[in-house]
């Protein structure tokens, strides 16, 4: 009896924890860069997306959208899990948010 109040009482624990929102953390220019390299590094393009979408969190959707000459739904629509977005779009968002992709051997 004793151990199912245990277990009652850490599931009970664990429902408080807020999920993890990475956009809380992109606070700076140098912390957006690193954070959208490491995403670029993961074969998933879904993973770099998402990326963004929470780069475009982090300075407000809204204020992105405008700046890139996106409504906010086609915004947050081009930027969810599975998207076929185009390069086009890709560049306009990025551009937005002050960033660039580069390449190097």
């Amino acid at each position: 009896m004793a151990k199912a109040k245990k277990r009652a009482k850490a599931k009970s624990r664990s429902a408080e924890l807020a999920p993890f929102d990475a956009s809380e953390f992109l606070d700076n220019e140098e912390v957006i860069a690193e954070y959208l390299a490491a995403a670029l590094e993961d074969p998933d393009p879904d993973v770099f997306l998402r990326a963004v979408a929470n780069v475009a969190k982090a300075r407000g959707v809204s204020q992105v959208a405008k700046a890139s000459g996106l409504g906010r739904e086609s915004l947050y629509k081009a930027l969810a899990p599975g998207a076929k977005v185009r390069y086009e779009t890709v560049r306009k968002v990025l551009d937005s948010l002050g960033v660039r992709l580069t390449v190097t051997a």
